[in-house]
């Protein structure tokens, strides 16, 4: 990253997660990042919070060794239009986009030698602790490879996939932490209904939710497994997960999974 300058196109709360993260890693300074955004007001707010530069997409794409355009799909094919023709061969163009295609950032620019990686991050950016999956397109460098790696690995994990999958990571980790909250929404009620405060309610069930979260992680079995740990014989447990097999809720996640991926896949028909 030494010397290289990060420009972010749409400062909403993907583009500022991503300064800020930059920021508190070290992997960039204020000097070396370029924000632009359509409302004045947030590249005010931005430039004003973060000291860091926040001009016209034109001065971004000009200043910037790493481009990334973190705009809503229905605006992209307008940024793309107007950045395509200032865009250098050696410079590196990264897509937050859902469902928006590498071959159609390639059409939208006008161009064929741009290097681009369409990326699909989520909201958990916020907090550092986002799981980024990267399709880079076949020119791609090495180096840039690496240094968008770095970028992303500022707010999470990294991962490199076949672009064909994308859809499905939009579907499962993109939308994901939606799913989560609501499940945690729904466990702090049941503990307001069973008559524990609202607050305790809170904080038990979202550390719960994070707790088991990193056990997944760090032991490394099968989520049945660890469930199986904690549904013992004729235990309180068992009684909890009937209700919720009755419910359906194993179905009706992986159905909320399965449709939000066919959105993604028709976003760029809209």
């Amino acid at each position: 990253m030494a010397g290289k300058k990060i420009g972010i196109i749409g400062v909403g709360k993907i583009g500022e997660a991503l300064i800020s993260g930059l920021l508190k890693s070290g992997v960039a300074s204020p000097e070396r990042l370029y924000a632009s955004d359509i409302v004045k007001q947030r590249c005010d707010y931005i430039s004003k919070t973060y000291q860091v530069s926040c001009v016209t997409n034109r001065e971004v794409v000009e200043n910037s060794d790493v481009i990334i355009v973190s705009v809503q799909p229905r605006d992209i094919k307008g940024v793309l239009e107007e950045i395509g023709r200032l865009l250098s061969p050696e410079q590196l163009l990264v897509s937050t986009a859902a469902g928006v295609t590498i071959s159609y950032l390639l059409k939208c620019l006008g161009r064929s030698d741009i290097q681009v990686v369409r990326i699909m991050p989520n909201i958990t950016v916020v907090v550092r602790e986002s799981i980024t999956a990267m399709a880079p397109a076949g020119n791609v460098t090495e180096e840039n490879l690496q240094l968008v790696k770095e970028v992303f690995g500022s707010v999470g994990k990294v991962v490199i996939v076949d672009e064909k999958h994308m859809d499905a990571i939009t579907g499962l980790s993109g939308s994901g932490p939606a799913y989560v909250y609501l499940i945690i929404e729904a466990m702090v009620e049941a503990g307001v209904k069973i008559g524990l405060p609202r607050e305790l309610s809170l904080q038990l069930a979202a550390q719960t939710v994070l707790g088991s979260a990193k056990m997944v992680l760090e032991i490394k079995e099968h989520p049945a497994k660890l469930r199986e740990l904690v549904t013992t014989p004729g235990g309180v447990t068992i009684d909890g997960i009937i209700e919720l097999e009755e419910g359906k809720i194993r179905t009706t996640i992986i159905r909320a999974v399965v449709k939000a991926t066919q959105r993604a896949k028709e976003l760029l028909m809209d």
